[in-house]
C-alpha cells in the first residue's frame, strides 16, 4: 500500500467509528438512546439512525412554539441562519418571538422549504413532531423530534434522524450529508434551547399553550 492510500484508509477508519459515532449521539443519554419515539416505525430497516440531544431549562411549553413554527417563511430553523440564507433554506434570520400565525399544525400539513416541503406524519402537540421524506431524491429520511419533562423546571430535546439510502450512488452522497446534518442540526438544538430558555425568564416559568 502506498503512504497516500494508507493515510486514506486510517481517516476513513477515525472517521467512520469514533467521529461518526459521536456525531450520530451527540448530547444523547442512554435513555435518550434506547426510548422508542412516535415516527420509529416509519422506517422499519434503517440503514443509518442518528438521536442528538440537550437539556432545555424550561418546561415543554417553552419549547413547542419554536419547533411547531420553524420553515421556510415562518420561524427558520435556528441553525447558522448565514449559512441556511447562503444554500437558499431561509430568506431571512430566524425568529426570536412567537408567530402566533405558525402555531397550528396537524397531521397532513407541510411545513414549507424551497427544496420541497416536510410532511407532518405525527404530531402530538407538546410532545412530539414527525416529519416524513420518504422516497425523495434517493434517500428514505425522517426526522423526528421529543420533548421528554425531567423536572418541573428542565426538559430534554431529542432529533432522531432514520435514514435509508434508496440507490448505490447514494450511498456516498450520504457522508457528506451526515457531516453537514450534524452540524446545522447541533446548531438547531442549541439554537431552540437558548430561545425555550429565554421565553421561560420572559414568561416567570408560565408555558405557553401548545398549539
Amino acid at each position: 500500500m502506498t503512504p497516500t492510500l494508507i493515510v486514506t484508509v486510517a481517516l476513513a477508519v477515525v472517521y467512520w467509528f469514533p467521529i461518526r459515532r459521536w456525531m450520530g449521539r451527540w448530547g444523547a443519554t442512554t435513555a435518550d438512546l434506547t426510548r422508542v419515539m412516535l415516527g420509529d416505525g416509519l422506517i422499519a430497516k434503517k440503514a443509518f439512525s442518528f438521536t442528538m440531544a440537550v437539556s432545555v431549562n424550561a418546561r415543554p411549553g417553552h419549547i413547542w412554539p419554536w419547533l411547531v413554527q420553524m420553515g421556510y417563511q415562518r420561524g427558520g430553523l435556528y441553525s447558522y441562519d448565514w449559512l441556511d440564507r447562503l444554500f437558499g433554506f431561509l430568506d431571512r434570520p430566524s425568529a426570536t418571538r412567537i408567530l402566533p400565525e405558525f402555531q397550528q399544525l396537524a397531521v397532513g400539513d407541510e411545513i414549507p422549504m424551497p427544496q420541497g416541503s416536510w410532511p407532518v406524519a405525527a404530531i402530538e402537540p407538546g410532545r412530539a413532531l414527525v416529519l416524513d421524506m420518504r422516497n425523495r431524491d434517493g434517500f428514505d429520511w425522517v426526522w423526528q423530534f421529543g420533548i421528554y419533562p425531567v423536572d418541573e423546571s428542565q426538559t430534554r430535546l431529542v432529533s432522531r434522524s432514520r435514514v435509508r439510502p434508496l440507490a448505490a450512488w447514494a450511498w456516498p452522497f450520504l457522508l457528506v450529508l451526515e457531516a453537514a446534518g450534524f452540524v446545522m442540526t447541533r446548531r438547531m438544538l442549541l439554537g431552540l434551547k437558548q430561545r425555550a430558555e429565554a421565553l421561560a425568564v420572559a414568561s416567570g416559568g408560565t408555558s405557553v399553550r401548545a398549539a
